[in-house]
């Protein structure tokens, strides 16, 4: 079972990867969005260890593996 700790945790992640999904991921309109400043958006993205998402199209992905063949 999960503490407390640990849910409040998750739930702030969650939070902060919407907000910088719907951001495009520019720090400072996610923090805006959460009501907090770029530096703490900065710090909690360092915390939980938050990585951009990177999409690829199949013609990308394709082209992308053919170079490192």
């Amino acid at each position: 079972m999960e503490s407390l700790t640990e849910k409040i945790r998750e739930i702030e992640k969650e939070e902060i990867l919407n907000a910088l999904r719907e951001s495009a991921w520019v720090m400072s309109r996610a923090a805006k969005r959460l009501g907090i400043t770029e530096r703490m958006i900065g710090y909690k993205i360092k915390k939980y260890g938050i990585k951009r998402e990177v999409k690829f199209t199949e013609r990308e992905y394709t082209s992308d593996v053919r170079q490192h063949v």
